[in-house]
């Protein structure tokens, strides 16, 4: 069954950890463009910072449900306003899906009911697997497999929920911005 929405202005730049998205979400900033920043990065930094558990590597189901809860306040902020055209979302309450697919970890049914009733722009930007870019960081442990994994199931996550999902090619990110506006105009 197909959840994605025509109407909404709500971007999805999705895939990979460390594939791009990030900085393509950056330069969309710079050029007056509303972007909202991955939440997972952000309950990282703070759950360190606090040394609590809601950590990937320490409890991936909290970690995973306080995304969606700041995902899902996000939507919110926005779903009314369409005053200020595209907005651009560093991942998608899907993603979170993808996330506890590959942790084995069953989708609970809050989590897939945010899927269904909050959906996005149906076409849905991915950024392919691209070693040369690739790195790790304090928040970002996994080995360049475990990211091709991940992009694997947000893929499939995103097909299965009936959104289109454009490759953003492997350019300069001036480059893969404009690419994405194009393929919104």
């Amino acid at each position: 069954m197909i959840y994605t929405a025509q109407h909404t202005q709500n971007m999805v730049i999705t895939g990979g950890p460390g594939m791009g998205k990030t900085s393509i979400i950056t330069h969309l900033t710079s050029q007056g463009y509303h972007c909202i920043p991955e939440v997972g990065r952000m309950i990282i930094i703070e759950q360190m910072r606090t040394q609590g558990n809601k950590l990937p590597w320490v409890d991936p189901l909290a970690f995973a449900m306080e995304m969606l809860g700041q995902s899902t306040a996000d939507y919110h902020k926005l779903v009314h306003d369409q005053t200020r055209g595209f907005t651009f979302f560093d991942r998608g309450i899907p993603d979170i899906m993808g996330y506890l697919s590959i942790c084995g970890i069953a989708i609970p049914p809050v989590l897939e009911e945010a899927c269904h009733s909050l959906p996005y722009f149906n076409k849905v930007f991915i950024t392919p697997p691209w070693k040369e870019i690739y790195i790790n960081d304090a928040e970002r442990k996994q080995s360049f497999s475990e990211a091709i994994d991940t992009y694997e199931a947000i893929k499939l996550v995103y097909s299965n929920l009936g959104y289109t999902l454009i490759e953003i090619p492997k350019l300069s990110i001036v480059e893969r911005v404009q690419f994405i506006i194009s393929a919104l105009q």
